[in-house]
């Protein structure tokens, strides 16, 4: 298994994992495109086949607290090929996902995690934060 930074090159193998239409492809790709400096495409493949991906958006704070910098990542769309889960793949997206989170001295990485996958993202080094707070529109 390799695990790497994808891109528009990919782009139609990661629309067919977020299950984006065929009509909708070329759509994503640009949108792929649009977004590579910000939106990162981690995909893992077997056999030049994508059988996962996982993204991290790096976003900035406003500067304070003596830092012009503060960029954080979040960590979202995480997703392996049924016939490939449970055998590591999803660990080392994330792997690579942290590796990246470093390279670029980001403050922190987020999840948006549903109930499934809470246990999964703990195991990887993500924790509960106190100060975490959601607002949801009615």
């Amino acid at each position: 298994m390799i695990v790497r930074i994808g891109g528009v090159a990919d782009a139609a193998a990661l629309a067919e994992l977020r299950d984006i239409e065929a009509h909708q492809v070329a759509a994503f790709t640009e949108w792929v495109a649009d977004h590579a400096e910000t939106y990162l495409p981690f995909v893992a493949e077997v056999d030049g086949k994508i059988i996962g991906a996982a993204w991290l958006l790096v976003a900035e704070r406003v500067p304070g607290n003596g830092s012009l910098e503060r960029r954080y990542g979040d960590v979202q769309s995480v997703m392996v090929r049924e016939e490939h889960r449970n055998q590591g793949v999803g660990a080392a997206l994330m792997a690579a996902i942290l590796a990246e989170a470093r390279a670029r001295d980001l403050l922190h990485v987020t999840v948006h995690s549903g109930r499934r996958a809470v246990d999964f993202y703990l195991r990887n080094g993500f924790s509960h934060h106190r100060q975490l707070l959601l607002w949801e529109p009615a």
